[in-house]
């Protein structure tokens, strides 16, 4: 069993994941800030590989992404530090990236190396589901790794169910179809947060974009098993060092509680 199910089985509500950008807010901090959010309580981590062009990414994922990338972080040094993470990390760990830079690295290579260091799944936001099923879906299922399908607002049911289907692990709903860290409310989505839920899908749903603090999280998770938080930690993280990564995502961390 993944150990995303297994998450969603023993934890029903109130799942946080939390988004990083690895090799943020030093190329060596990856580590150390999933080791934080571990001992904070996260359920979750969603591992941002950075990328110059980042179309989902809101201003403030695509300055880490940018300092992360200037930092020296590329997928093979990503790799190298998640090594001998399993000795450490007992949570789900996804990473979050784009086609481009994982289409150079080889697609299979990709997915081999993910599953041999520990990762349980990918998000890949650009990749569309047609092309996700004819070429990449049998090379994600023989690593053994969970892929998880962002639907939004205006996706229609029809296609919500197949992104559902060829999703596993669980289904990312976008509170709006802006970026990431935008400042629609949650109040505008609960037509859609409650049609998700009436739709009795395969998948556990989490919420993402636009959750910043407690009453974000809270409202996320009275629609659906949980929430992602992205854009408000990656701001925690700005300019720490040292000590005061695991002091401000455990401060962070317990106020969303």
């Amino acid at each position: 069993m993944s150990r995303i199910k297994e998450l969603f089985l023993r934890k029903k509500q109130n799942v946080l994941n939390v988004y990083f950008t690895a090799g943020y807010p030093a190329l060596n901090d990856t580590l150390p800030v999933m080791k934080a959010l571990q001992d904070a309580g996260a359920d979750m981590v969603e591992l941002g590989m950075p990328y110059s062009d980042p179309l989902a990414d809101g201003p403030v994922i695509q300055s880490s992404s940018t300092k992360a990338l200037a930092n020296g972080m590329t997928i093979h040094k990503l790799f190298d530090q998640l090594k001998n993470f399993r000795k450490e990390i007992r949570m789900p760990v996804l990473l979050m990236g784009y086609m481009n830079p994982i289409i150079q690295y080889g697609f299979e290579n990709f997915c081999r190396d993910a599953a041999y260091v520990g990762v349980d799944g990918l998000i890949l936001p650009d990749l569309p589901v047609f092309e996700f099923e004819k070429e990449f879906a049998a090379l994600v299922r023989k690593y053994n790794l969970d892929f998880i399908f962002l639907v939004t607002p205006e996706t229609e049911e029809t296609r919500i169910r197949k992104l559902d289907q060829q999703s596993s692990g669980f289904l990312y709903a976008v509170s709006s179809s802006s970026t990431t860290g935008n400042i629609a409310t949650l109040n505008d989505q609960k037509n859609y947060f409650n049609k998700l839920r009436s739709m009795r899908l395969k998948n556990p749903v989490l919420i993402g974009f636009g959750i910043k603090d407690k009453s974000s999280f809270s409202m996320a998770c009275s629609f659906a098993n949980g929430a992602i938080i992205g854009t408000a930690f990656i701001k925690i993280l700005e300019n720490a060092s040292g000590q005061e990564i695991p002091l401000r995502t455990k401060e962070f961390i317990n106020s969303l509680k």
